[in-house]
């Protein structure tokens, strides 16, 4: 199978080493040279339960040279999804599926737009990545699982194939008939972490050793919970408690959120399509939700005072 991973960042370099390792014809699609350069010239470097080891790799920053694939599995941050896809179109044939794994909710549309939704399906994973640097990841893939299906939650040949594949290369996936509620128990483990890891640039270690973080976690999550529940959709989580636990299962105590490793970039971060997701949902269904519009005012305080004062951001 020919996969490109779009937006081969640290999550993407994770789950693309382990196809790579798995014989897959798969690229790493990403803007920063360095990087690229870095895996080309001597392999992706990744830290894992294992050990560290280099793992060759196809990289590239131009959609042109990897040319139609049978897989595109995306992975940019929420707010480039019609920026990457609009620059990524000579990856897309005619029979290319289009995969997201990102966190959040509503990229499915955007692809659909792009695309078609017929090429378009849906997963989340959880497994976690971190860019150490260029060519240079920790990876964390054992105990991890992956999930995908098509929007409509038919079960078909198509997903179970790349499910099959994923499987056989190491990363445990499922075929989900209820991708929607699938992408919701993601976004509870996403909305438990990930501002609070943002708002204190605390490590998981570090998150989970303070009792009081945990109770606003656990706030935070109840609230989605009722949100989802009433919006009818189907959760697989449905205590806090688990999806607090769930969170941390498999991760070292230095791990870091998708969301701290943004700021730490100097990046603005996905809280619009993870906490912000809830409170819109919160709002459309009649579901009051404080804790997450109190999380996501103070992760666009911290991106606002990283835009007028970068340097001191960047040396915090």
């Amino acid at each position: 199978m020919k996969i490109c991973i779009l937006g081969a960042g640290a999550l993407g370099c994770t789950i693309g080493a382990t196809l790579s390792d798995a014989g897959h014809d798969t690229w790493l699609l990403n803007r920063s040279a360095a990087h690229v350069e870095a895996m080309n010239r001597d392999g992706l470097n990744v830290h894992d339960e294992r050990g560290e080891r280099r793992v060759k790799v196809q990289a590239s920053t131009d959609p042109a040279e990897i040319g139609p694939v049978d897989l595109l599995v995306v992975l940019v941050k929420s707010f480039h999804t019609a920026e990457a896809m609009a620059g990524a179109m000579a990856l897309v044939g005619p029979h290319t599926l289009v995969l997201s794994l990102q966190n959040g909710l509503g990229h499915e549309d955007i692809l659909a737009d792009a695309v078609g939704r017929s090429q378009v399906l849906a997963g989340k994973t959880y497994v976690g990545g971190v860019l150490l640097a260029p060519g240079c990841i920790r990876s964390g893939v054992t105990g991890k699982h992956t999930y995908i299906g098509e929007l409509d939650g038919t079960l078909t040949p198509r997903v179970q194939a790349i499910a099959n594949a994923f499987n056989a290369a190491g990363l445990a996936t499922t075929v989900s008939d209820s991708i929607l509620g699938t992408m919701w128990d993601k976004l509870l483990i996403n909305v438990a972490t990930g501002a609070l890891t943002g708002i204190t640039r605390l490590t998981y270690g570090q998150l989970y050793s303070e009792p009081l973080l945990k109770a606003t976690a656990l706030a935070a999550v109840e609230e989605a919970i009722a949100v989802a529940t009433v919006a009818g959709v189907r959760l697989g989580l449905t205590h806090a408690d688990a999806t607090w636990n769930l969170a941390s299962q498999g991760l070292p105590a230095s791990f870091k959120t998708s969301m701290l490793q943004s700021l730490e970039k100097g990046s603005v971060t996905e809280i619009e399509f993870i906490n912000g997701a809830v409170v819109r949902w919160g709002q459309r269904h009649g579901v009051p939700t404080p804790v997450n519009a109190t999380l996501v005012a103070c992760m666009k305080g911290i991106e606002r005072a990283m835009a007028d004062h970068p340097q001191e951001e960047a040396n915090a």
